[in-house]
């Protein structure tokens, strides 16, 4: 590695200030920072030092989320192979077909490798074309503003291409990330200014923008002409006798062998990187437990009503926790340090109030079943408020206490 040091300090004068590419120190100092540790730290009081800087957070970050992918790009071909299998289909046509050709990659359900790489073939152009937009808006942004470029992209790209149906077509792919990333991040000042989650926000943008390609029974499987909702889609139809009938059970939900976006279908996978992300300090526990209070209490006080005009209602709370996108939101996305409540006390109420409305929305609006994107929007929204009334209340009562 010291030829590399030696490679990088040469080039430094090149890149400073006064140097012939001045203008692309950004991209210099991406590089450095990535594969050695800032030179820049802080030395002397009041300032904390930690061996834990941000480039390293979120490396620990990805590879908290690597389960969900690994197990979503399974799952994504596993479910094409066994629909194309129901359905009589040879294989996939088109680059991707010619791809998975020349890498003598079959077509059998049965076989993991062949389900692994289909789900490569889908998965991989959407995050490679997420990363290559996103990360173009954060260069142009980091070249105007003379700033860094933040290695926090790295995270906000892999989470927003997991949440992704996996037939998205490219160009909305990087669509939704230049939104998300202008407009949920850089126009309030970038990395640690944003209140908005910008994976999220993109996400939300291509909903609203492209409702066809983003929900409806054929965009969970990628195979052509098959369509099959997911466990959610099937319960606000016909309720649990209807992924009773599909055939789908919780062992399935919970492993995650079902229909939905690329990441979010494992349950076992997500609580895999929350306990990466508690252990090493990164997320508060705080947050992801108390979504899951403020999902499993109102679903509770729904399952005692008369189901038979909602057959949501119905769904017990260990369904709830295992379809759809409920515990990857929690516990990557509602946790989000710069968009989430800053108080201890705050990230209770902030993280209940996105529980609670993730089951609103589930079972009480019948045109969206999912409800998770959206509480944690708006949960980001409030959660400054939040933190403010959380603060001014420590405030009165201390107050009281001296006096």
């Amino acid at each position: 590695m010291k030829p590399l040091r030696r490679f990088l300090d040469r080039l430094h004068p090149l890149f400073a200030k006064g140097g012939r590419y001045e203008k692309y120190y950004a991209l210099y100092e991406m590089v450095d920072t990535l594969l050695y540790t800032p030179s820049d730290v802080t030395r002397h009081a009041p300032h904390v030092r930690d061996a834990l800087d941000l480039k390293r957070v979120m490396i620990m970050v990805v590879f908290a989320v690597t389960p969900c992918a690994l197990v979503g790009m399974w799952n994504l071909g596993l479910q094409a192979n066994t629909a194309m299998a129901d359905m009589g289909v040879a294989g996939l046509d088109g680059w991707r077909g010619a791809i998975l050709a020349l890498l003598g990659v079959g077509y059998d359900p049965a076989s993991f490798y062949d389900n692994f790489m289909y789900g490569m073939a889908f998965f991989l152009p959407l995050y490679v074309v997420t990363l290559a937009a996103g990360g173009l808006w954060e260069v142009i942004f980091a070249g105007i503003r003379n700033h860094e470029i933040n290695e926090g992209f790295l995270v906000t790209s892999l989470l927003y291409a997991l949440i992704l149906a996996p037939t998205t077509p490219l160009w909305q792919a990087a669509l939704g990330i230049s939104f998300g990333v202008v407009i949920g991040k850089e126009v309030f000042g970038g990395t640690g200014k944003n209140f908005l989650n910008p994976a999220l926000t993109g996400r939300a943008f291509l909903y609203f923008a492209y409702p066809v390609q983003m929900s409806g029974d054929a965009v969970w499987t990628a195979a052509e002409g098959f369509t099959g909702a997911t466990p959610l889609g099937l319960a606000a139809i016909d309720g649990m006798a209807g992924i009773a009938e599909a055939g789908v059970t919780w062992t399935q939900a919970f492993v995650g062998s079902i229909q939905g976006s690329i990441g979010e279908t494992s349950a076992l996978a997500c609580l895999i990187g929350a306990a990466i992300l508690i252990y090493t300090g990164i997320a508060s526990w705080r947050i992801i437990v108390g979504c899951i209070i403020g999902l499993v209490v109102p679903v509770l006080l729904f399952n005692q009503m008369d189901a038979s005009s909602n057959p949501m209602l119905a769904m017990p709370w260990h369904w709830h926790l295992v379809t759809g996108g409920f515990l990857f939101g929690a516990v990557f996305m509602a946790t989000d340090p710069v968009s989430a409540a800053q108080t201890d006390t705050g990230r209770w109420i902030y993280a209940i109030l996105i529980g609670v409305l993730t089951v609103l929305i589930r079972v009480v609006n019948p045109a969206y079943p999912e409800g998770i994107m959206l509480a944690i929007l708006f949960g980001n929204i409030f959660a400054p408020v939040i933190d403010y009334f959380v603060v001014q209340a420590n405030i009165k009562r201390r107050l009281k206490r001296s006096v």
